[in-house]
């Protein structure tokens, strides 16, 4: 099984973090707790953007910037 894509709406927080270390400044950015959270086992980016009332499209987007390098 190979590694899972960062906008699967069905990938737990806990394992985008582990797998993407660079997406934490962007949690950071938007004053998440999601890093280290005890909850991030069993939340989505889905779960997180409507705790946090964030734009889950514009969310990603920065996700996958930061993933990319371009940020």
């Amino acid at each position: 099984m190979g590694k899972p894509k960062l906008d699967d709406p069905d990938l737990p927080l806990a394992d985008l973090i582990s797998l993407w270390p660079e997406t934490v400044p962007i949690f950071l950015k938007h004053g998440m707790l999601c890093v280290g959270c005890v909850i991030g086992p069993f939340h989505t980016i889905v779960d997180a953007c409507a705790e946090y009332r964030l734009d889950q499209d514009s969310f990603l987007n920065e996700l996958l910037v930061a993933v990319s390098g371009a940020a």
